[in-house]
């Protein structure tokens, strides 16, 4: 039983491992297309990420990471600070950055 208990959560484990996690921040100070030109850049330095998305009616800045790679918190914060911005909430899922698009496109 315990054996394929831990089959079971290996498996989930790798598999869910493997997939894109799309990173999802709130961010004051977003006024204009220049910031969210700056914004891509500087994020697009990272090599962990493969998608930067900026949203300036939402103020929302979303970055799709490699899989099985992670970017903390605090080097997200420390990286959008840096650019005089201020990182109110970040928020970790699955949900692929052309799916944010979609939906941030039919709220408008």
């Amino acid at each position: 039983m315990c054996k394929s208990f831990l089959a079971a959560l290996t498996l989930a484990l790798v598999s869910t491992s493997t997939l894109a996690e799309t990173i999802e921040m709130k961010v004051n100070g977003l006024v204009c297309a220049f910031c969210a030109q700056g914004i891509e850049k500087t994020l697009r330095k990272n090599p962990a990420i493969t998608d930067v998305m900026v949203s300036l009616e939402d103020k929302l800045v979303a970055v799709e990471v490699k899989p099985d790679t992670d970017i903390p918190d605090q080097d997200l914060r420390k990286a959008l600070a840096d650019s005089g911005y201020d990182v109110k909430a970040i928020t970790r899922t699955q949900t692929p950055i052309a799916d944010i698009r979609a939906r941030l496109k039919k709220a408008t």
